[in-house]
């Protein structure tokens, strides 16, 4: 499989163009740290929706199978976030963009001193009242591309619970770049990131059916998750609507949402940022709605075979998207940090747009919070009009077939 090299503050990593990682992957232990005069502070800009935002985070034991990355555990642990509208009213505590240890950890594994970066809060209020109108809601299901952490796709994330979605976001130990567990445990991937794609496409399919078998027992009014603190927030059960499931995901991400389509029929629609395929789905192909998105003339469609050959073999509604400018960081909350962290990172300009593109910040995080949503609006709500041609809202997406 053809791989691109994606250079990060450390070293050049080799990756599939298909499941490429992030580019604050976990950075060699020998760097020196880098000290900045005043802490760089990243804080997501406030979502677009209508809806205040709720978030619980909840640890899930899959006690069927051992972890198949590390002896050491005698199950598979996952980290989820579930994001949801919530009620107003006397605000409960926002939550951090990532968990303060997994913060600590990951910023220095990227060489950047205590205190250089401030990373911030998300809009989120930690197990704030479900309240929205229209009953129960649709369900979409978010996976980040390796090496990286549930907490980069918060940007999609809170607009979707904004405008009325309810968001699980998964983290995936062992591939991701650093999970935090109750009790201050963090699980990070080992030395040089992930290696065996293969493998992880697997665990990944297999993490995404068992989160879907736990919202079932979460919906059947079973919330005992290991979650300190005690049960959900009230009216997040009776919220989830498992009639309507979606599913979207960044890289590995991307890989990860068709695979699991293909594994587990509860998932209706899928949408992949500049991800890619691999394993049985790329020749069974989906009969569902799928999304592609990725960079035109820097990976994707243009050099992959495999996704190609999956694209063939879509049976359903599909559509394929390019984003002049865009690169492979343009698709998350990235786009936003890595501008700030730039230099303290020794990142110049050349390589910080082989990172994030060189469309402007504030129209990469236009796409993100206008394309997924009409992707799930039209095919989870059965409603909208932006994904059937361009539109001079967006002159930088082209549509591709």
């Amino acid at each position: 499989m053809k791989r691109r090299t994606l250079v990060t503050a450390s070293a050049a990593l080799l990756a599939t163009a298909a499941t490429a990682p992030g580019p604050l992957s976990p950075a060699a232990a020998a760097l020196p740290l880098r000290r900045a005069a005043a802490p760089v502070r990243f804080d997501l800009p406030a979502p677009s929706g209508p809806y205040p935002i709720g978030t619980v985070a909840l640890r899930l034991r899959d006690t069927s199978r051992p972890d198949p990355w590390t002896a050491g555990r005698p199950c598979r642990e996952l980290m989820i976030s579930i994001w949801y509208p919530a009620a107003g009213g006397a605000p409960a505590p926002a939550v951090p963009w990532m968990p303060p240890r997994a913060a600590d950890r990951y910023l220095g594994s990227l060489g950047l001193a205590s205190g250089a970066v401030l990373l911030g809060y998300a809009h989120g209020r930690e197990r704030a009242p479900f309240r929205c109108p229209g009953g129960p809601l649709p369900v979409v299901l978010y996976s980040p591309g390796s090496n990286a952490s549930r907490s980069f796709g918060t940007g999609i994330v809170e607009d979707l619970a904004g405008h009325g979605y309810v968001v699980v976001t998964v983290d995936h130990p062992y591939d991701a770049a650093v999970v935090e567990f109750p009790g201050g445990r963090v699980e990070t991937a080992p030395p040089g990131g992930l290696r065996d794609y293969a493998k992880a496409l697997t665990v990944r399919t297999d993490d995404l059916r068992f989160v879907l078998d736990r919202l079932t027992a979460i919906r059947a009014g079973d919330d005992g998750t290991g979650l300190p603190g005690g049960p959900l927030p009230p009216g997040l059960p009776d919220a989830l609507d498992l009639r309507r499931i979606g599913m979207i995901g960044h890289s590995l991400g991307g890989a990860a949402t068709a695979a699991a389509m293909h594994a587990d029929g509860r998932i209706a629609a899928g949408a992949s940022l500049d991800g890619g395929a691999a394993g049985p789905v790329v020749d069974a192909g989906l009969d569902r709605p799928f999304l592609v998105v990725d960079t035109y003339g820097k990976g994707g469609m243009e050099s992959n075979p495999a996704l190609r050959t999956f694209w063939s073999n879509l049976r359903g509604w599909r559509r394929h998207l390019t984003v002049a400018g865009a690169a492979h960081q343009s698709f998350g909350d990235e786009t936003l940090i890595l501008p700030e962290i730039a230099h303290l990172l020794g990142m110049d300009r050349a390589t910080l747009e082989g990172e994030v593109g060189t469309i402007p910040t504030h129209r990469a995080q236009a796409f993100q919070r206008a394309y997924p949503r009409a992707f799930f609006d039209l095919h989870l709500r059965g409603r909208g009009r932006l994904l059937d041609g361009p539109s001079p809202d967006f002159p930088e997406v082209r549509y591709r077939r």
